[in-house]
Order: structure tokens, then C-alpha cells, then sequence
């Protein structure tokens, strides 16, 4: 099983530690990538800052964030899970996790990147700032960047196991699984029940998805089909209704009443 989660907007900017090294990331196919999209990013915004905040953006109070990336070269890196932050993050807790869920996470859980592409909790890179959604002058739409080797490397990271796709949509547009892989792909929607109606809201999805992931990893179980992961998430207290199968996937949506 691996477990695909969205990145954050807010990082943790660790105070030491060794620079990025591009060639120590998980999922060395990427790496050009990765280099294309970090020389394009510091070269916008130690060039032109004004510039950079509009792409990127930043407003008035967010221009420490332009020099931040102009710095990415030589700035310190810390784990990957605890770069991320944010409430999906601080509902999953991966710095409270058990020492046996934690060797679970390295093994089954990948983060979606603007800049990275996909890395592993282990992985150290620095805080950034980029948006799935950007797009930067002479190298273009991130996503269309993305869209030619990210597929690649999460299908060699599923291996023959399932793939539980909580990205969001943004993250969503880097890649979309092919036919074959679809069935062996869940997509999970938390919903939140009140006076009788469901929606979605971005709070109790990002908390349910994190409290999930925990869960699964804490657990330790490891479900090969969608229907299966239905199973052990009924099990371990969430009421789950299973949609059909889509290009995307099977659906499955949480339905929760509170936090």
C-alpha cells in the first residue's frame, strides 16, 4: 500500500542542517525535474522578488518567503515529515507515531511536491514555497511539468499493492492513473453530516484524512484492494460508504458528524 498525501502551504523552515541535496531524494527519476523547477524557482526570485511574490502569490507580509526560495541552494534541511505542517499533518503526527508505525510511514506514505514531485518522509529538503498551480516564467505550468515522469515514480512506488490517493485537486492534475492501475486506486472524500446534509469542508476532510492515515499506520494493516481498505477503516471506526469505480479509482467517502 502506498499512501499519497497533498503537501502544505504552511513549512516548518528547520534552523540547521545540511543543504539540499538533490541526489539523496527517494525516486531518483525525477531528479531533472527537481532540477529544472528549483533553478527556475531560485533564479525568479533572487532576480526579481516584485516579480516572484505575484507568481507565487505572497502578499506584503509573505516577502520573507521570496528570499526563503532565493536561498534554496544553501538553506537547511530537515525530514520531510517534519518540514510539512498544517492540519492534515498535525492530525497524522508523524513525530507521536509508535516506532513501528513510523518505519510503516517510510515505507507506505509519499508526499506530493510543486517542487519535489514526490518525496518520502525521510527524504531532507528545505522549506519552499511553490503551488501545484503556478506557473514560472521559462519553464511553465508546474503541473505540466510534473505531468510527463510523475506517474513513473508513484507507479514504481506502488509496486503490485494499492494506491490510497488523498491528494487534492490541485495535486491531483500532476497525474492521473492509467486504466490498468484505476482498480488497485482509492480515492477517500470526507464528508460532514449535520441536520441531516453533507458537504465537504476543508477542515474535518484535512483532519479525517490525517486521523486516517494514522490510524492505518498504526494498525499496520495493509489492504491490496479498495473494498479491502473499506473494511479495515469500518473496522477501526469510521462509517465508510463505497462508490463506484472511476478513472480515478474507487470512491470512498467518510462520513463524520464532528472534529
Amino acid at each position: 500500500m502506498l499512501i499519497l498525501l497533498p503537501p502544505s502551504e504552511g513549512k516548518t523552515a528547520p534552523r540547521r542542517g545540511k543543504p539540499l541535496d538533490l541526489g539523496s531524494l527517494s525516486s531518483p527519476s525525477l531528479t531533472a525535474t527537481r532540477t529544472t523547477l528549483l533553478e527556475s524557482l531560485v533564479q525568479l526570485c533572487g532576480d526579481d522578488p516584485d516579480k516572484a511574490a505575484a507568481v507565487l502569490g505572497l502578499g506584503p507580509a509573505q516577502r520573507d518567503l521570496v528570499q526563503r526560495n532565493a536561498d534554496l541552494r544553501s538553506a537547511p534541511t530537515a525530514r520531510a515529515d517534519a518540514i510539512y505542517t498544517g492540519v492534515l499533518y498535525d492530525a497524522l503526527g508523524f513525530d507521536t507515531l509508535s516506532p513501528a508505525a513510523r518505519r510503516r510511514a517510510t515505507a507506505r506514505v509519499a508526499i506530493t511536491s510543486a517542487l519535489f514531485g514526490i518525496v518520502r518522509p525521510g527524504d531532507r529538503i528545505p522549506a519552499y514555497r511553490l503551488s501545484g498551480d503556478a506557473s514560472l516564467p521559462g519553464t511553465g505550468s508546474v503541473a505540466g511539468a510534473w505531468r510527463e515522469v510523475f506517474g513513473e515514480a508513484v507507479t514504481e512506488a506502488i509496486g503490485t499493492g494499492l494506491l490510497v490517493d488523498l491528494r487534492s485537486g490541485t495535486y491531483a492534475a500532476f497525474w492521473r492513473p492509467s486504466t490498468e492501475l484505476a482498480g488497485r486506486v482509492a480515492t477517500v472524500r470526507v464528508l460532514h453530516e449535520s441536520g441531516g446534509k453533507r458537504s465537504v469542508v476543508s477542515h474535518f476532510n484535512k483532519a479525517t484524512k490525517g486521523r486516517i492515515v494514522r490510524a492505518l499506520l498504526e494498525d499496520g494493516a495493509n489492504p491490496r484492494t479498495p473494498a479491502a481498505l473499506a473494511e479495515t477503516l469500518t473496522r477501526l471506526g469510521w462509517t465508510v460508504e463505497t462508490g463506484g469505480a472511476t478513472a480515478k479509482g474507487t470512491q470512498l467517502d467518510v462520513v463524520v458528524t464532528d472534529v
